[in-house]
């Protein structure tokens, strides 16, 4: 009994079926993790982030459109090493919220600058980061969420 000549055909057929297969799963779990439910729902951590963002100015933005990298290049490293960050926060018993690392904080600061960039280009030589002038906007400060405004700092 001899080897089919259809033998390598179909093996490439497989290995272009399943690579697709596993193309599509990625893009699927990084489209589902950028939304709100993701982090509302799935991510139980970040409920109360969720709560206040979404009474807030920025209620109609997905999390990851403030706190991620646009460009898929820096996202996929990036939310592969905050993700575990935050699990690795969560196993072992850190309250929430988990204080921002260095990186989402630059990540964070350059989405506010691309989207208010005109509004901001004088105030911005004053201080580091938006957030230090603009802590709440996004959040709202820790009051119980039955008291939380969208207006509240």
């Amino acid at each position: 009994m001899g080897a089919s000549r259809h033998g390598p055909l179909k093996l490439l057929t497989a290995g272009i079926v399943i690579g697709a297969g596993l193309v599509f799963a990625a893009a699927a779990g990084m489209r589902f993790s950028d939304s709100r439910p993701f982090c509302g729902a799935a991510c139980h951590v970040m409920k109360e982030a969720a709560v206040t963002q979404s009474r807030s100015p920025h209620a109609s933005l997905a999390c990851n459109e403030c706190h991620a990298p646009h460009d898929l290049l820096h996202k996929l490293p990036f939310k592969a090493k905050e993700g575990l960050r935050d699990f690795i926060e969560n196993a072992k018993g850190t309250p929430v919220p988990f204080r921002a690392s260095l990186d989402t904080r630059d990540v964070v600061n350059a989405n506010c600058r691309a989207c208010h960039g005109v509004t901001n280009e004088s105030v911005m030589a004053a201080k580091p980061y938006c957030v230090d002038c603009h802590r709440g906007v996004a959040h709202q400060k820790k009051l119980p969420v039955s008291f939380r405004e969208a207006a509240d700092e």
